[in-house]
């Protein structure tokens, strides 16, 4: 599993042109699951997200997580973060098929919402997103780490 992790200060999700989530202040994630990924997977990268120390404290030191901030988080399943190039067109050998995936990535945003706001699009679907990065920060995050 992997996740790409961005500060942002708004970020504002449409599918098919027409808008459909948006979050305030916290993350936005970029999900991708790989084969052999599973449930313990998920849970292990969801405690993974809640706890990470990015958001700076008072003294602009990163000492916050998304939970200390009470921030906002907006999933997007996105295959691609496993595609690979062995030359000019990408190969995604690695991505767990979808059936599985969006089993995956219903889990993971059910265990978040749990303890925060979740905003997610819709799996498989032609999205559009627009953010405002801050810093610029963006984290990768990977269940082997």
């Amino acid at each position: 599993m992997r996740i790409v992790a961005q500060i942002v200060k708004d970020a504002a999700l449409s599918v098919n042109e027409k808008p459909y989530s948006e979050i305030t202040y916290g993350l936005l994630l970029l999900v991708s699951f790989k084969v052999g990924d599973n449930e313990e997977t998920v849970l292990k990268l969801v405690d993974k997200v809640l706890k990470m120390r990015i958001f700076p404290d008072e003294e602009g030191k990163t000492n916050l997580s998304i939970l200390d901030i009470k921030g906002e988080i907006l999933s997007v399943s996105q295959f691609t973060l496993y595609g690979e190039f062995k030359g000019r067109r990408p190969s995604f050998t690695k991505v767990l098929p979808g059936t599985e995936s969006a089993r995956l990535y219903d889990i993971f945003n059910k265990a978040l919402a749990e303890r925060l706001s979740v905003k997610t699009g819709v799996f498989g679907a032609m999205m559009n997103i627009r953010f405002t990065n801050v810093g610029p920060i963006t984290y990768i995050v990977e269940e082997n780490e």
